[in-house]
């Protein structure tokens, strides 16, 4: 098993931020922070560890937080001599964003100084959040820092929906200020950069759908294969969920003429084995056609419902008369996003967005054929 996250935050860990910051602070009380640091660390979970490092931040550093800054930022690493970072900057990203709203501009410039060494997407939230115009002002500026790491959090930063952070929710309702952001970042020297710029756009897409892909439209034409990628990349949630002008920006045109046919090689599946199937598709036209293959496993619910998953398959080119056949195999075993339930489920095959074909089997758990 993978060691749990919350030990990431140790008690050596604190020691360690102690060394580092009584080394820029003679008066910092360092065993008194490493005392409140890992008060009770072993019982708490990952966030709840970094919250009690940062309280013993409140409680060991100086009240004035220019003065406080002051120090965290000498004590970071600098000319290959050591300092607080990675995990270490957890703790001091929360320290930030609670004491540091009130001295806007330095609390951002200090955020900015640690990210290379952490990141700093999560301190940077409730700057935006505070006030959005102020932080975009500054943050707008870090696109052409010569960091990437600053770069990249001038996008993932101010993602609207970032996973297991605080939501933006002036900026789910209209992100039009971040989009010159991400335009500027979107041919970035780094993919380090450019995945945030295409995370960043399918946020934006789960609110705004005809927004992004009219974006992508107006980005895509004559542009290199990174930012192609990037801008697909981008338009995945669109894909999946078969948005036309997001498949069009892709040559993913309606093939009115296609045929798609869909074998099931087993019809039953033991829970811990895998749905077999073979899909053949056929150009019955007279044109060629790009085609964008994804398959849509409808699981059984507890209540009995269905609800789909998508996944992709293949991107492939059938001239007029051509077919072509496609074999798959579902893997039907546990893991740790979705509970199984036995019953009838049922596979549909996508294309180009729309639904082609489809066939139902059963999933049967090992335990109820027992006996």
């Amino acid at each position: 098993m993978p060691e749990p996250l919350k030990n990431l935050l140790h008690e050596a860990l604190a020691g360690d931020m102690a060394d580092c910051i009584a080394a820029n602070a003679p008066s910092f009380d360092r065993n008194h922070f490493v005392a409140l640091a890992t008060d009770g660390l072993a019982t708490l979970e990952l966030m709840e560890r970094s919250a009690l490092i940062r309280d013993a931040l409140f409680a060991t550093l100086p009240g004035d937080f220019p003065e406080a800054a002051a120090i965290l930022k000498a004590s970071l690493p600098a000319s290959g001599s050591p300092g607080l970072s990675g995990w270490m900057l957890l703790p001091v990203n929360q320290f930030i964003a609670a004491r540091g709203l009130d001295h806007f501009d330095l609390g951002l410039d200090l955020l900015k100084a640690l990210t290379p060494h952490f990141t700093a997407e999560f301190g940077i939230r409730p700057f935006m959040h505070r006030d959005q115009p102020r932080a975009l002002a500054v943050i707008s500026g870090w696109v052409n820092d010569p960091d990437q790491h600053v770069r990249r959090l001038a996008s993932e930063g101010t993602r609207p929906r970032l996973p297991w952070a605080m939501r933006l929710p002036q900026l789910v309702k209209d992100p039009a200020p971040i989009l010159p952001i991400l335009t500027a970042l979107m041919d970035d020297p780094e993919d380090y950069v450019r995945r945030s710029v295409a995370n960043s756009l399918n946020d934006i897409a789960k609110d705004h759908p005809d927004m992004v892909a009219a974006f992508i439209a107006g980005h895509i034409d004559g542009v290199s294969s990174e930012r192609r990628r990037l801008l697909k990349h981008a338009s995945r949630t669109l894909l999946k969920k078969g948005h036309a002008k997001a498949l069009a920006n892709f040559g993913f045109d309606a093939a009115a003429a296609l045929r798609c046919e869909l074998r099931l090689l087993n019809g039953e599946v033991m829970f811990g084995e895998g749905l077999d199937f073979e899909i053949r598709l056929t150009n019955a036209g007279e044109v060629e056609h790009a085609l964008m293959i994804d398959d849509a496993i409808h699981h059984v619910k507890a209540a009995g419902s269905l609800s789909p998953k998508v996944f992709k398959c293949k991107t492939i080119t059938l001239a007029p008369g051509q077919s072509q056949a496609i074999e798959r195999r579902h893997a039907m075993r546990p893991i740790t996003t979705r509970r199984y339930y036995p019953g009838e489920h049922r596979i549909a095959i996508l294309v180009n967005g729309a639904e082609s074909a489809s066939e139902s089997f059963v999933l049967r758990m090992p335990s109820m054929d027992a006996g």
